[in-house]
């Protein structure tokens, strides 16, 4: 148990450097909640976690009516990654990098974050959710999966920010699936039993 937290203390740690170092200081985005959760940062100068945290609220609730053993076992990689993104905000702009290196930083060590919450059956919440759920059902890579809801979410950012630099979140987007992907594909991701609850 105290390895588990420590993993996703240490996986929600990577998520914070990735988002804060690498793609807050380009605008970019990323997949999921999280790409939603800086889309509205850069529309609106909200925090990013904590949008985090509201946008996962009725997903977490429908989870805990489903299932109550993934809701508290997902809930905590949310809060911890959340709290992490927000917390790591004075790390914003202390590196200085071409955007063509920032974008598969941000997206390496997204992944990598993504990655180890996934061996250890907790995720962000949202979309990781999501794909836990489909890859349960269907036996699929849960990373493919987070990467084609990514991209999807990430060209319609870019249809709103219409910034030029934001192209590059592709690249993000291709590197944190690719390297989620990778972490995944060496032990099988089952999540308890997801059975409605009667």
């Amino acid at each position: 148990m105290l390895k588990r937290i420590a993993v996703i203390g240490f996986a929600s740690t990577l998520i914070g450097i990735g988002v804060n170092v690498f793609i807050l200081p380009f605008h970019l985005l990323n997949g999921g909640i999280t790409g939603i959760g800086l889309l509205c940062s850069y529309l609106w100068d909200v925090k990013v976690g904590l949008t985090i945290i509201c946008l996962n609220t009725p997903i977490y609730l429908v989870a805990f009516a489903y299932n109550r053993a993934y809701f508290f076992n997902g809930v905590y990689g949310m809060l911890c990654s959340s709290i992490m993104i927000d917390l790591l905000l004075p790390l914003k702009g202390m590196v200085h990098l071409p955007v063509i290196i920032s974008a598969p930083l941000g997206g390496l060590f997204i992944g990598l974050g993504t990655g180890f919450m996934l061996r250890y059956k907790t995720s962000q919440g949202g979309i990781d959710l999501l794909a836990l759920l489909l890859s349960k059902w269907f036996s699929l890579n849960p990373g493919v999966l987070i990467f084609v809801m990514d991209a999807f979410i990430i060209i319609s950012g870019l249809l709103i920010l219409m910034d030029g630099k934001s192209i590059y979140s592709l690249l993000t987007v291709l590197v944190s699936g690719f390297i989620t992907s990778l972490m995944t594909s060496f032990q099988s991701v089952s999540f308890y039993n997801l059975r409605p609850r009667g």
